[in-house]
């Protein structure tokens, strides 16, 4: 097993796509959102122990500019979960020091949850353990499309050139101008696509997807996951050295 902060093994930036939470829940009988439940304690075990093992910044995607389309039942529940989340984990989310921030379009969540994600940003802010960011009600093409719009509206004011248009200035305006590119994203329960999370940040991110549902998504299984990502050689575009 990997030992803690193993400076070799270090994947500074982590993402997740927590997948699987309904599927293991239909697979014991039991309705979609006790597998959300589920998740929510995955989440929390996975972001105490991040930091043991390297992790400065964990980014999990939470709800998808696409899972509107899932039921009235299961939206709302999960909403009204991200909520509880919120309150129920702030205060010791702050007194482990980790930084909290919020990627996403939040004009279509409803005023309560902004409101809970605003607090739990301001309560962090200082912070300077785990920078750990939640993806919710993001796409990352509706990101692009929103960055392309404030920077059209930058040139239209005056305020850039089109000729001074680079990847950097692109970068500064997508939700993650803070934030250093992802060196691993982790996709649990066997699918093997990236669903529109982090297109723009993960052109050179090393990808891990494995068989375990979300819920089953130990820190053994993270370990695990950080094993792999040691054994990779991360070029980015080099020759490999003779």
């Amino acid at each position: 097993m990997m030992q803690k902060t193993d400076p070799v093994a270090q994947a500074d930036h982590v993402a997740v796509i927590m997948d699987g939470n309904g599927r293991w829940a239909t697979a014991r009988g039991l309705e979609r959102l006790k597998g959300h439940v589920k998740g929510v304690d995955r989440v929390r075990e996975v972001v105490r122990a991040a930091p043991d093992y390297g992790i400065g910044f964990l980014t999990v995607f939470a709800f998808s500019t696409e899972n509107w389309k899932r039921s009235e039942r299961e939206v709302t529940g999960l909403m009204n979960l991200f909520k509880r989340y919120i309150r129920g984990e702030a205060a010791t989310l702050d007194d482990d020091n980790v930084r909290v921030r919020f990627i996403g379009d939040r004009k279509p969540l409803d005023r309560k949850l902004r409101s809970l994600m605003d607090e739990l940003e301001k309560l962090t802010e200082t912070n300077t353990g785990l920078k750990l960011t939640i993806a919710l009600n993001y796409g990352g093409r509706d990101e692009i499309t929103r960055a392309v719009g404030r920077i059209a509206k930058a040139a239209k004011m005056g305020m850039i050139d089109p000729a001074d248009v680079t990847e950097q200035m692109i970068g500064n305006f997508l939700d993650t101008s803070d934030l250093p590119d992802p060196d691993l994203i982790i996709r649990t329960s066997g699918e093997c696509r990236t669903s529109n999370f982090l297109p723009w940040q993960s052109c050179y991110a090393e990808y891990v997807f494995t068989d375990t549902a979300w819920p089953d998504f130990t820190v053994a299984e993270l370990v695990k996951t950080l094993n792999q990502y040691r054994s990779r050689d991360r070029r980015f575009g080099a020759a490999v050295a003779k």
